[in-house]
């Protein structure tokens, strides 16, 4: 499908933008959900969740990691988004335990974003984000829950192209690293999982 211009874009393409994102088929192991969007930030918005789902225990479904994709659009152009569209973005995950020592988790944890909007030639500008680590112990009555580390992804950035569907097949890929989940063999389509 060509690349369409979003600098000339009505406000009327808003509803296909949506009708894009809500086709996208992603791997099994993800659940997207569509939820209610901020009404406040821009005069229209869309927003999804996933969650990343064990492979190997279907009958628990043990999360592996979560977030939330959302797209704004306000034709008025922000100056802070420099231009009419914005996707923002939260991921989280929970880490092996000696990760949270490494002083460069942060550091990662935002290459991992950049390089997976790379990887799908999701074209964009004005990215902003933070990155935040926490290790946790538990004492006394949960002290039996040793330590643990989770890491959180916030970001949004400006897309430069009305295909939003690469930016959300971006942002499933950082979960999916976020999760640990091998990448799918060069070839492989993901049959999706239906839709809650």
């Amino acid at each position: 499908m060509p690349s369409r211009d979003i600098s000339s874009t009505p406000e009327s393409t808003f509803d296909q933008v949506v009708h894009d994102l809500a086709g996208v088929a992603v791997r099994p192991e993800v659940v997207l959900t569509e939820v209610p969007a901020p009404s406040r930030v821009a005069p229209y918005a869309m927003a999804l969740t996933a969650d990343v789902l064990a492979p190997d225990s279907p009958e628990e479904e043990h999360e592996l990691a979560s977030g939330r994709f959302v797209v704004l659009h306000d034709p008025a152009a922000p100056e802070p988004w420099q231009g009419a569209w914005r996707v923002v973005t939260f991921a989280r995950a929970s880490l092996e335990p000696e990760l949270g020592e490494d002083p460069l988790l942060n550091d990662v944890g935002w290459s991992w974003l950049l390089e997976s909007l790379g990887s799908h030639e999701a074209q964009f500008h004005a990215p902003s984000g933070t990155v935040t680590h926490v290790v946790s112990s538990g004492y006394g009555g949960l002290s039996e829950s040793g330590t643990s580390t989770e890491i959180e992804v916030r970001a949004s950035w400006s897309p430069t192209e009305l295909e939003l569907t690469t930016h959300l097949h971006a942002w499933v890929g950082l979960l999916c690293t976020l999760a640990g989940l091998p990448p799918l063999p060069e070839g492989v389509i993901a049959l999706p999982r239906p839709r809650r």
